[in-house]
């Protein structure tokens, strides 16, 4: 399974939303009635300063198989507001100026099921944060023990928030995690 990863600039991505949203269609399977929302919010971000976005091709079919992207995170951004308060409320004002203060946010990181396991997602992450200007990076997950959060642990991300709720009720709850970029290629080794 040959693949390839080019970089979307914003008028690309923006561009390309419709193979974007059915890749993360099929990853995330979410209610139908989801994906007109998650199109809108994901065009909105492509005009956030920092942006950088990267897609996954399948070199035999040209279809688009991953993505992943982020941007600087700044007050005023709906998702950094949200997990500042919480942060802030959980840990103090320190911690969450160290996390949230100069940080890049990865919004988005998918990979459709048949190329799930094979490295992709890690790939598209790692490059996605390589040679950021932020010192952290920040991102949110299903709190559980799925392959995402065991690839985000795998290259340096650990929990800052667990069982959270971004809106009271439904969803089900969410670790926001961080790391200190550049984000770890292999383990680090273990210290004597």
């Amino acid at each position: 399974m040959a693949v390839s990863v080019s970089e979307l600039n914003p008028a690309e991505f923006t561009g390309r939303l419709d193979q974007l949203i059915a890749v993360y269609a099929a990853a995330m399977r979410p209610p139908a009635g989801l994906l007109a929302g998650r199109r809108s919010i994901m065009a909105s971000h492509a005009v956030h300063p920092g942006f950088r976005a990267l897609a996954v091709t399948d070199d035999e079919t040209g279809e688009v198989v991953g993505f992943g992207y982020g941007f600087h995170g700044a007050a005023g951004q709906w998702w950094h507001d949200t997990v500042s308060r919480a942060l802030t409320a959980s840990r103090g004002d320190a911690a969450a100026a160290t996390w949230l203060d100069d940080s890049f946010e990865v919004a988005e990181l998918h990979v459709a099921p048949d190329y799930q396991g094979h490295g992709v997602g890690a790939g598209v992450l790692l490059r996605l944060t390589s040679g950021r200007p932020e010192r952290t990076a920040l991102l949110s997950t299903r709190d559980a023990d799925t392959p995402a959060r065991r690839l985000y642990r795998g290259t340096g991300f650990t929990d800052l928030l667990t069982q959270f709720h971004f809106f009271p009720g439904g969803e089900p709850p969410y670790a926001v995690m961080g790391a200190v970029l550049p984000l770890w290629t292999r383990p680090p080794e273990p210290r004597s």
